[in-house]
């Protein structure tokens, strides 16, 4: 399968849009007095339901087609399925392997800026926190330039929906770093740092991945990316959207992804 080279810097770009996301969540948690946890919260889910609905009807239904037609049907499909709980058993391995006290999905707010607290707990647990979200955004780059390599609708809306969730990782990462240090640069560079393991993964993938790119890989890659996804999802975002307290918002906002994904993918 050959790949041009703007299809190659296309997927590293919106990989680190998606990334660097972290770093508005830094410029919310310095600059607003109150988070909107209602706006975060239907947010968080929307992004959930554009990645849930991409990942079943789009990227797995696709690799199965192309496996199908590739092998057999049903030798395509099973490859296809094994493929797609293979990448749920990477996030998932990826997700243990990050102590759960040190987890980045542990709500952070606006507002600790100013509870007062321990400094050297706090500084600690900042940059726990910001190589736990560098852990877990290793995949999603690679999920995004995948994605990208072949739709580049289907690479921006991975990108957005990646980009949406990284925003309160931002936040998680600034908050007791801010508070404990009082600096602003260093609170953002340890968010922005973790925001780079998003393009480390691209940069992974396209190392990795393109010596042996061939129809056949693309499509088990694609299942797999689609496994670490709706992980990531059912892991992350929508539990997060409902640690912000607004399960209407959370649940309208899945079913707006979904649409919105939905009605871009007819288009």
């Amino acid at each position: 399968m050959e790949v041009t080279l703007s299809q190659v810097l296309s997927g590293l770009f919106l990989t680190a849009v998606a990334g660097l996301a972290t770093g508005v969540g830094s410029c919310i948690a310095f600059f607003a007095k109150r988070q909107n946890t209602g706006f975060l919260s239907c947010a968080l889910g929307f992004s959930g339901g554009v990645m849930i609905y991409i990942s079943l009807v789009e990227l797995l239904a696709g690799s199965q087609s192309e496996l199908s037609e590739i092998f057999s049907k049903r030798t395509g499909s099973l490859i296809g399925i094994a493929a797609f709980f293979g990448g749920m058993a990477i996030a998932m391995l990826i997700d243990k392997l990050v102590p759960s006290y040190e987890n980045p999905h542990e709500v952070r707010k606006v507002e600790e800026m100013d509870s007062p607290r321990h400094k050297d707990k706090l500084i600690r647990s900042g940059k726990l926190f910001a190589l736990a979200v560098a852990i877990h955004n290793f995949p999603e780059g690679m999920a995004v330039f995948t994605s990208a390599l072949t739709d580049p609708v289907t690479g921006i809306s991975i990108a957005l929906a990646i980009a949406i969730h990284n925003i309160p990782e931002g936040i998680t990462v600034s908050v007791p770093i801010y508070h404990a240090t009082g600096s602003r640069k260093k609170a953002f560079a340890y968010s922005f740092l973790s925001g780079l393991a998003e393009p480390l993964g691209a940069l992974a993938a396209w190392a990795f991945l393109m010596p042996f790119l061939s129809p056949a890989l693309m499509a088990i890659t694609f299942a797999a990316v689609a496994g670490i996804m709706v992980f990531i999802s059912f892991d992350e975002l929508l539990p997060l959207a409902e640690e912000y307290g607004k399960h209407h918002l959370a649940i309208a906002g899945l079913i707006a992804g979904m649409l919105v994904m939905a009605l871009t993918l007819v288009w």
